[in-house]
């Protein structure tokens, strides 16, 4: 686990809130729940709220959270060769480790399958540099810098509110019949909902396309992979 972006390296059991920092938590789920419960305010609100007797403050919380973990406590389930040896029940009960609430915040769930040594050592991979990757996203930024260029506390489709989100992420006919049968199959909040569309807008801008086509909100719809049925049931 570590603070990336200035502040001060958590100690183990705790979690240091960065204000415009990225906050990476590895293997989430061994996080006591009550522990991870408090992310839910500054993932929402971007704020941390202290309540005392005599007085309530608010400090500002803006912060990245990355997160990474194994499907399973063996580290197996899902894997395409090898076998999970997990007992009936276990990966459930590793899952639940972490909250649907909490999870409805993060915007982009994403399982990241084992590469092979053949792929790995493989001359033909064709990487996209660095340079035009930064470059793609630079301009995205720039795109939506000026799209909320006249609200002072905006910078980003993110931190857009949510009564926000229907005028700027407009969707065709045939985008919300698939959006409308994904939130029924995955059983979606109204949160995933909103997160579905602010990542399908940011999709669009990094494509440097002005609507949201229905490739971008089926992608978009991909990237939630703990909303799955078929992940630990």
């Amino acid at each position: 686990m570590a603070l990336v972006g200035g502040g001060k390296i958590p100690q183990p059991g705790e979690i240091s809130l960065a204000n415009n920092g990225v906050l990476f938590l590895d293997e989430l789920p061994e996080f006591q729940r009550t522990v991870l419960e408090v992310m839910r305010q500054p993932l929402e609100e971007r704020k941390v709220t202290i309540s005392r007797a005599n007085f309530t403050v608010d400090y500002p919380s803006s912060f990245m959270l990355v997160a990474s973990m194994n499907p399973c406590p063996c580290g197996y389930f899902n894997h395409p060769e090898k076998e999970c040896i997990c007992a009936p029940g276990t990966v459930q009960r590793y899952l639940s480790r972490i909250s649907g609430p909490l999870l409805d915040r993060i915007d982009i769930h994403i399982e990241v399958t084992p590469v092979s040594f053949d792929e790995l050592a493989s001359q033909e991979r064709n990487n996209e540099p660095s340079d035009a990757v930064r470059e793609r996203v630079e301009k995205a930024r720039d795109i939506q810098i000026e799209r909320f260029e006249e609200q002072d506390d905006v910078h980003c489709n993110a931190q857009m509110p949510n009564n926000q989100v229907k005028q700027v992420c407009q969707i065709s006919k045939p985008g919300q019949i698939l959006l409308k049968n994904a939130m029924e199959r995955l059983n979606l909040s109204a949160r995933a909902y909103d997160r579905i569309l602010k990542v399908s807008r940011t999709i669009a801008d990094l494509a440097n396309m002005v609507n949201i086509e229905i490739e971008h909100l089926a992608e978009a719809i991909q990237y939630r992979s703990l909303d799955r049925e078929d992940w630990g049931g």
